[in-house]
C-alpha cells in the first residue's frame, strides 16, 4: 500500500482532478473552475486525519501514512493501538505520536452507551491524559448528555456530538442535535459529518453557519448519491459541494479541523485517502490558499 507522495504530486492531482472533472462537465469542479490568484495566504482550513480512516492499521504502520501525506493532525480513536484506554498504553501512544510531530486535537468517536459515573468519567480521565481538549461523542442520548454536562464543566472538555444520518434515533443531523444542546453549557457543540448530513437532507453549508462557535469538529466525506450511504468515494469524486463547504467554514471563522473519515477499501485506503487529500488542498489552492508542503 506505500505510495509516494509530495507537496507537487499533491498539486499535481489537484490539478489533474480539476481537468478531469472539467472535461467529465461534472458540476463540482466549478468550484476548482473558479480559481483566483494566489492570496500568499496559509489556508484556514486546517485538514486532518480521523485515525478510524487506517482501523485496520497499526499505529507504526499509520504514521509513516501520515507522513506521506504531510498531514500532523489526528482524530485519534481506541482501535488498533492507535489510542488505547490503558493509561501506560496511551501514554506509549501520545509519546510516539509527538516524537513524530503528530498533534492529537480530537479523540472519538467515543461511545456513551452507559449513565454510570465510573465509566464516563474514565473517558474524560483518558483524553485528560492525552493532553486532548475535543470527545466526538458518537451515541449520547438526550438524557445522557444532560448528565454528561457536569463531566464538561468539571473537566473543561468540549463535547462535539456526531450526527450519523436518518439512521440515527437521536441525531441524524445538526439540527436535530440543536434542538438538544442550544440550553446547555457551549462547550457541548457539534462534529459535522457532512456525509451523513447531506444523507439527512440537509444543506452541508447552512448548517456549518447554524454551528458557528460551537462547532469543534468537522469529518469529511464524499458520495456519489447524496442519499446513499453505500456509495461512498473518495473525496473529489462525488458530488458532495466541497468548495461550498470550506467557504461556510471560512465565513464562520472555524478554528478547528477538517477530518478526512474514508470508510471504504479498508485493507488499502491509500490511494483514496491520497486522491481525497490532493481533492482538498486542490480546492483550497484554486480558492488562493497556500496549503502545507
Amino acid at each position: 500500500m506505500k505510495e509516494s507522495l509530495s507537496r507537487r504530486n499533491f498539486l499535481q492531482s489537484g490539478a489533474l482532478a480539476a481537468v478531469a472533472c472539467a472535461a467529465a462537465g461534472a458540476a463540482a469542479p466549478a468550484a476548482l473552475a473558479e480559481a483566483v490568484a494566489e492570496t500568499g495566504k496559509p489556508s484556514p482550513i486546517k485538514l486532518g486525519m480521523c485515525s478510524y480512516t487506517f482501523r485496520n492499521f497499526t499505529r507504526d504502520q499509520m504514521i509513516p501514512y501520515l507522513k506521506q501525506l504531510h498531514i500532523t493532525n489526528l482524530n485519534c480513536k481506541d482501535i488498533k493501538d492507535h489510542l488505547p484506554m490503558d493509561p501506560a498504553a496511551e501514554a506509549a501512544a501520545v509519546a510516539d505520536y509527538k516524537a513524530n510531530g503528530i498533534t492529537l486535537h480530537a479523540a472519538g468517536a467515543i461511545y456513551f452507551r452507559e449513565q454510570d459515573e465510573k465509566d464516563v468519567r474514565a473517558k474524560f480521565e483518558y483524553v485528560k491524559r492525552a493532553g486532548i481538549g475535543v470527545i466526538v461523542a458518537g451515541d449520547p442520548t438526550p438524557d445522557s448528555l444532560k448528565w454528561i454536562e457536569r463531566f464538561v464543566k468539571e473537566y473543561d472538555v468540549k463535547i462535539a456530538i456526531h450526527n450519523h444520518g436518518p439512521e440515527d434515533k437521536f441525531f441524524p443531523s445538526p439540527y436535530d442535535v440543536l434542538k438538544v444542546i442550544k440550553d446547555m453549557d457551549p462547550r457541548i457543540g457539534f462534529c459535522i459529518d457532512v456525509g451523513h448530513t447531506a444523507r439527512a437532507g440537509v444543506n452541508v453549508a447552512e448548517a456549518i453557519h447554524m454551528a458557528g462557535s460551537r462547532l469543534y469538529d468537522v469529518h469529511m466525506k464524499d458520495l456519489s448519491n447524496l442519499a446513499v450511504k453505500e456509495s461512498q468515494v473518495a473525496v473529489g469524486a462525488g458530488k458532495m459541494p466541497i468548495r461550498g463547504i470550506f467557504q461556510a467554514l471560512i465565513e464562520i471563522g472555524y478554528p478547528g479541523y477538517v477530518d478526512l473519515e474514508y470508510e471504504i477499501h479498508g485493507d488499502n485506503p491509500m490511494p483514496g485517502v491520497i486522491e481525497s487529500i490532493a481533492y482538498e488542498r486542490g480546492v483550497l489552492d484554486g480558492m488562493g490558499y497556500l496549503t502545507p508542503a
